[in-house]
C-alpha cells in the first residue's frame, strides 16, 4: 500500500511540476477549461432566455459540452488521475494510519509501568532470592531443554543494578499477583560461554561474542518453580501462561522480552541500554 502511494504521488508531482513550470502546460489546461465553462455558461444562458421550449436544446448543448469534457479527460486520464489524487490522498493515508493493528490491552500495562518504575527508582532495593541447589539443573527434564545449564552463572551480583531491580520486581509481582514461583537459569554469561553456545547451532542463538546483552549483565533467561521443581518447557500449559504473564509484566517494567523475537525466547529479558554495547 505504501508503494502504491509513493507511486501515485510522484505522478502527481510530476503533474503538477508540468502546468507549474511550463506555460504551455497552464495555457492549455486553461484553454481547456474555458472552452467547457463557456459551454455550460451559455446553455445556462440559453435557458434563462428561452424558457421552457429551448429546455431540449439546452440538453444537447449540456450533451455536447459533456462529450467535449468526456474527450479531454480520455485525452488528458493523467492529469485527470493526478487531480483525483490530490483529493484522495488525504483520505487515504488517514485510513492507512487508523487501519493500524494495535495490541490489545497495551495501555493499562503502560500506565501500571510507569508506577512501578517509579517505585524502583525512589530507591526501593529488593533482595535476591536464596540460591537455589546445583542439583535442581541437573535433571533430566532440565537438560532436555537447556543442556549444561548446571556450568551458567546465576550470581545476581553480576548483573547491572537497575536491572537486577527491575527484574526482582517482575519476580515479586509474578508470585503476589499471578502465584508464580520464578528462578534465574542464567544471568551473566561471559564471551567464552556465549562463542560456545553459538557454535552450537542457530537454534540455540545467533549471538557470538559481545552481540548478547548477557555479557553486560543486562539479560537473564529465567523460567518457574513448582512442587521444588524447575519447569521450562514452554508445552507445560501452566508454564506456558505463566510465559506469557511475565511477558506482560516484564514489558510493563520498560524490559524487552524474548518471547515477541522471531526465535521466541520466551524466558528472556533484557534491558537496553544505549551506548553499552559500542565500548
Amino acid at each position: 500500500m505504501v508503494v502504491v502511494a509513493v507511486v501515485l504521488y510522484f505522478l502527481l508531482a510530476c503533474a503538477l511540476s508540468w502546468m507549474v513550470l511550463f506555460p504551455a502546460g497552464r495555457a492549455y489546461v486553461s484553454r481547456r477549461l474555458e472552452l467547457v465553462g463557456s459551454r455550460f455558461q451559455r446553455g445556462v444562458q440559453n435557458f434563462a432566455r428561452r424558457g421552457g421550449e429551448q429546455a431540449g436544446a439546452l440538453g444537447s448543448e449540456s450533451a455536447m459540452a459533456m462529450r467535449q469534457g468526456g474527450n479531454f479527460l480520455r485525452e488528458h486520464k493523467w492529469t485527470a488521475i493526478a487531480a483525483l489524487v490530490i483529493m484522495l490522498l488525504p483520505a487515504g493515508v488517514a485510513w492507512m494510519a487508523s487501519s493500524r493493528t494495535m495490541v490489545g490491552g497495551f495501555d493499562a500495562p503502560v500506565r501500571e509501568a510507569n508506577q512501578q518504575v517509579s517505585a524502583l527508582l525512589q530507591g526501593e532495593q529488593l533482595v535476591p532470592p536464596p540460591s537455589l541447589p546445583p542439583m535442581l539443573f541437573m535433571t533430566p527434564e532440565v537438560e532436555v531443554v537447556r543442556p549444561n545449564l548446571v556450568s551458567a552463572s546465576r550470581d545476581w551480583a553480576l548483573l547491572d543494578k537497575e536491572y537486577s531491580q527491575r527484574l526482582l520486581q517482575a519476580f515479586r509481582i509474578m508470585k503476589e499477583r499471578h502465584g508464580y514461583d520464578m528462578a534465574i537459569l542464567e544471568g551473566y554469561r561471559s564471551p567464552e560461554r556465549q562463542d560456545a553456545l553459538a557454535a552450537q547451532g542457530s537454534n540455540v542463538t545467533n549471538a557470538k561474542a559481545f552481540q548478547s546483552w548477557h555479557q553486560y549483565g543486562l539479560a537473564a533467561d529465567c523460567a518457574f518453580l513448582r512442587d521444588g521443581k524447575l519447569v521450562i518447557s514452554e508445552r507445560d500449559p501452566w508454564a506456558m501462561r505463566g510465559y506469557q504473564l511475565f511477558g506482560e509484566v516484564a514489558e510493563s517494567l520498560g524490559l524487552t522480552w524474548g518471547g515477541r523475537w522471531k526465535m521466541m525466547d520466551f524466558g528472556h529479558t533484557e534491558l537496553r541500554v544505549d551506548g553499552v554495547r559500542k565500548k
